[in-house]
């Protein structure tokens, strides 16, 4: 598959499977919703999250274009503003963890050097940035009522949504022998010779 192949359908399947997953949580857990757009348990926060983490800067435009799509389509359709502002909003936040990754864990393509505890810090991390940026924005623009509870609520299910998707994620990856050995080879950037292979395995 060519690299600019691989790019757009890095980018179209993050923006299904964000999709999808709002879907998901939307018939799930429709009952936990607190206000329009924030949930107690926000299964599309941890698809944002490992979508990066997984894919890079590929996640990220994924996941403009969809958040762009269900934001001026389905949750604020009548606020054109709100809409492009939060699709923006809800793309840097994981993005900017992704990077945090990248620098302070050397993150790997298969995330097997994410150890439960580094997986638990980034969740935080993401969970933290996301309703802080999101509620900045909402200050600014003069929307301030239930401003602490509306921040506290997203916290949780960005938090609560991150930490089901990326535990679960990691554990279909741990699976994978082959993924962590070819992830082993590439990280050292040159190709090990046959006969040093064959005495690593």
């Amino acid at each position: 598959m060519s690299s600019l192949r691989l790019h757009f359908w890095s980018v179209v399947g993050t923006a299904v499977v964000f999709m999808l997953s709002l879907w998901i949580n939307q018939e799930i857990f429709t009952h936990t919703e607190f206000v329009r757009g924030v949930n107690w348990i926000y299964l599309p926060s941890g698809v944002r999250l490992l979508s990066t983490l997984l894919l890079g800067g590929d996640g990220a435009i994924g996941l403009l274009i969809a958040s762009w799509l269900v934001d001026f389509f389905y949750f604020f359709p009548q606020d054109p503003v709100r809409s492009f502002a939060g699709g923006i909003i809800a793309t840097v936040a994981p993005y900017a963890v992704y990077r945090l990754a990248l620098e302070r864990y050397k993150l790997r393509a298969s995330l097997t050097n994410l150890t439960p505890k580094r997986l638990l810090v980034l969740a935080f991390a993401y969970s933290v940035v996301n309703p802080l940026l999101h509620h900045i924005w909402f200050a600014l623009q003069g929307d301030t009522e239930n401003i602490a509870e509306r921040l506290f609520a997203m916290f949780v299910g960005d938090f609560a949504g991150a930490l089901i998707m990326l535990y679960t994620m990691k554990g279909m990856l741990a699976v994978l022998p082959t993924t962590r050995q070819a992830d082993s080879i590439v990280d050292h950037g040159d190709e090990v010779p046959p006969g040093e292979r064959r005495k690593q395995i």
